[in-house]
């Protein structure tokens, strides 16, 4: 048993995998015996942590901060609900995320030769002008997306072929947000593993050493400015295919989902998990997405107004990225490392 899971282990791609699979499992186990509500709140965790994953490989591993994230998801989303529209729903979800993904990336090529020339607060700056900026296309070509109010998106089609395994498999049949939530787990899995293994690769080490020391990297002969371009891009794609989720999912693209508030959520999920880490980034999007509505609640039955619960969900959610960066500034995941390792190293 033990040769076994060492052979399965052997190398960071079979981690990865091994980790994938049971990720998969868990996925369909976890939808399988949830309500409607909770599978679209899955959904809402899924696709925060595909963006976040992003950008915690942009800022976490190469050292660009970004505040602009929240554009490229408006990227990805619009195109989602562009296709979804055209042809009565005809593309197929596959066709429809890789899309997203690829002209989102096409744009983090635009944005990222112009972000390798900047650094610290320049690049901070940009990045903040971008995600002002992009949100304010719809209404400027309001005739094509829709303007203030949006384009709405037809709810993907559920393919006959996977309905009938699902049944199959599971018992029970496919509902369009099951779908959804299915889409964007397993989407999340691929990323996650694609996005770890690059990571672990030699552009990850890359990466780091254009992060820890600028000069010895170049040194070594590494491209800098190629280096940045294409964590940028990375980032983007990632972006990008998370709005497109959160298109089907809310089944509306309008500018005000993809304002300021979205970029620093991003930014506020990967500080809070920790920074360079995949995990870090699903554990901060799990606590951005359950915080609010749990403060909500928990302020509705203290006696407050709804308007007051609403007003005290950022309250908190504030204060607890406050408390982490004071307390654990490694992150909650990178806080853990660090005990960890101190603990190996006292015994």
């Amino acid at each position: 048993m033990n040769a076994t899971i060492t052979r399965l282990t052997a190398t960071p791609v079979r981690r990865h995998f091994l980790c994938a699979v049971i990720g998969l499992v868990v996925i369909v186990l976890a939808l399988e015996s949830l309500s409607t509500f909770r599978q679209s709140q899955l959904t809402s965790v899924a696709y925060l942590a595909i963006a976040a994953g992003g950008l915690t490989v942009l800022t976490g591993l190469s050292g660009q901060l970004s505040l602009g994230h929240g554009a490229f998801m408006a990227v990805g989303a619009y195109t989602a609900a562009l296709m979804l529209r055209a042809n009565d729903s005809g593309w197929s979800v596959p066709l429809v995320l890789l899309a997203a993904t690829v002209i989102s990336a096409v744009v983090g090529v635009v944005v990222g030769v112009a972000a390798a020339r900047l650094h610290g607060p320049y690049l901070a700056g940009a990045t903040l002008a971008l995600a002002v900026a992009v949100p304010g296309l719809a209404l400027y070509f309001s005739d094509y997306l829709g303007g203030e109010q949006g384009l709405v998106v037809p709810a993907p089609k559920v393919p006959d072929l996977i309905d009938d395994a699902m049944f199959f498999v599971t018992g029970n049949e496919l509902s369009g947000t099951k779908f959804v939530a299915y889409v964007s787990w397993i989407l999340l899995v691929i990323v996650f593993f694609l996005l770890a293994n690059v990571s672990a690769s030699r552009i990850g080490r890359r990466w780091r050493a254009v992060r820890d020391d600028e000069v010895a990297a170049e040194l070594a002969g590494i491209d800098l400015g190629r280096a940045r371009i294409l964590a940028f891009v990375v980032s983007a794609a990632c972006a990008g295919a998370g709005g497109a989720v959160l298109a089907m999912s809310a089944r509306i693209a309008a500018p005000s989902g993809f304002t300021l508030t979205l970029s620093l959520t991003l930014l506020s999920a990967v500080v809070i998990g920790g920074l360079g880490t995949l995990s870090g980034a699903l554990i901060g999007a799990i606590l951005l997405t359950y915080i609010p509505p749990v403060v909500t609640n928990l302020g509705l039955d203290l006696g407050l107004s709804s308007l007051q619960s609403a007003e005290l969900a950022p309250l908190v959610t504030g204060i607890f990225t406050v408390l982490v960066i004071l307390f654990a500034p490694l992150g909650l995941v990178g806080t853990y490392r660090r005990l960890r390792s101190t603990r190996k190293e006292m015994k």
